[in-house]
């Protein structure tokens, strides 16, 4: 087997490599007279990648037999391509023998530089194919990449898990025209009941198919699925730089989310590759463990709708307290100091502030009767005015100590007064 590319064929290439790194760590390839396949999942088996490259994609491209298969590390897939695209002029790969031991890589560089690799491969691996039909899902969306990447944003990038929420859209004006509009899916950060030192930071955002999809296709009841973010934006970012479009099929919580890129070619022509991801779900559904009813949603009877205000309507909801609000409304308005405020309220809360003030004129007054005055007048005066007189017979060396009553118990110790100042 032996195949080279150059230019934009290269980029695709070397983007393919970048994907299947981040699903997982081996990579099999499996290589045909009529196209190069490329498969890897992971070792928990909850994700699996195929990109396929088409025989008009390359430079040169030739197999010996029927099928060429082996498997090799994509860590060392990615050294190779270590150096920058801009700086190689084409890459050529080789399998001398079928039964060959190492891969032989080639990079042709522009400044006259020729590198060579050799990459060590298992001839007979095992290579897993999964063949899913898209036409059997029941819900797809399509989504440009650069719009997806707006809407990740607003999560914090130490996510592991999204939840996405899809509804049927409204056709009615009454339910277009509310705080919601047409908003019929929801991303939610899945947070880990399980893990204590979970992040505390949940966002939800609800998007309205018209202005942030290509294609939304959704009927029936709500549905949610929750996969990993990891291989999500990895595939998002294979599918921006070969500039096409996201396209995602999706059932059910515990049904495996397929993604492929939609090219939309509409001159007849077709892609020369093609990809798919296919990410396995959680089997517990998040629709049952909401702490209100979705907007899309039916609500709740006894449930209040405070619950749902967010943004500029929680200023607005922060004046007067419905009285039928639900439990997390209620703690809300106390935490943050909005709850309603009545004449009762008022007073006893100043009952609290003047007992406290007593109580504080009270110690006051005890704190200035315990202080007890045993100089006279004009000595504690001087000293207030002057500090202590140097004059004071204590200071003196020959000074009579009998009437010091501060001394008494200090008969026996050794001490040296100071010197007193000199006088004319």
């Amino acid at each position: 087997m032996e195949f080279s590319l150059s230019g934009n064929a290269l980029k695709t290439f070397s983007r393919a490599i970048t994907c299947l790194s981040r699903v997982a760590n081996d990579l099999a390839v499996r290589a045909s007279p009529s196209q190069l396949a490329f498969h890897t999942i992971n070792s928990s088996r909850s994700a699996y990648q195929l990109i396929t490259f088409k025989q008009d994609l390359f430079d040169s491209f030739s197999v010996s037999g029927s099928q060429v298969q082996f498997s090799l590390l994509l860590k060392a897939a990615c050294s190779v391509l270590r150096t920058p695209i801009s700086n190689i002029d084409s890459l050529t790969v080789q399998l001398p023998d079928p039964d060959a031991s190492k891969v032989k890589w080639i990079l042709n560089c522009l400044n006259g530089i020729r590198k060579t690799y050799w990459i060590t491969c298992n001839v007979d691996p095992e290579i897993q194919h999964l063949s899913l039909d898209r036409r059997k899902y029941p819900s797809d969306l399509v989504v440009r990449p650069r719009d997806l990447t707006r809407l990740l944003s607003n999560f914090q990038s130490s996510l592991q898990e999204i939840t996405v929420i899809a509804t049927e859209r409204s056709c009615s004006p009454a339910d277009t025209e509310n705080e919601y509009g047409g908003k019929a899916v929801e991303f939610r950060s899945y947070l880990d009941p399980t893990k204590e030192n979970d992040s505390l930071l949940h966002t939800q955002l609800w998007i309205d198919p018209a202005e942030e999809f290509v294609l939304y296709n959704h009927k029936g009841n709500p549905v949610d699925i929750t996969f990993g973010v990891k291989e999500l934006k990895a595939f998002l970012a294979f599918c921006e730089g070969g500039e096409v479009d996201m396209h995602l099929y999706f059932d059910k919580a515990g049904e495996p989310i397929l993604m492929a890129p939609k090219f939309g070619i509409d001159d007849g022509t077709t892609a020369n590759f093609d990809a798919t991801l296919v990410l396995a779900t959680m089997l517990v559904s998040q629709l049952h463990n909401d702490s209100g009813p979705h907007p899309a949603a039916v609500n709740i009877p006894g449930q209040s709708e405070a619950a749902e205000i967010s943004g500029g309507q929680q200023e607005k909801s922060r004046g007067s307290v419905p009285h039928n609000q639900s439990n997390h409304t209620k703690i809300w308005s106390d935490l943050s100091g909005s709850a309603a405020r009545n004449g009762t309220d008022s007073d006893e809360r100043r009952v609290p502030e003047k007992r406290n003030q007593e109580v504080h004129e009270q110690r006051e007054i005890e704190r200035i009767s315990s202080i007890q005055i045993s100089r006279p007048s004009s000595t504690v005066r001087n000293e207030l005015l002057d500090g202590p007189s140097q004059c004071h017979p204590s200071n003196w060396v020959n000074a009579d100590e009998s009437g010091d009553d501060e001394n008494e118990d200090d008969d026996g110790e050794l001490y040296v007064q100071p010197t007193p100042p000199y006088l004319d």
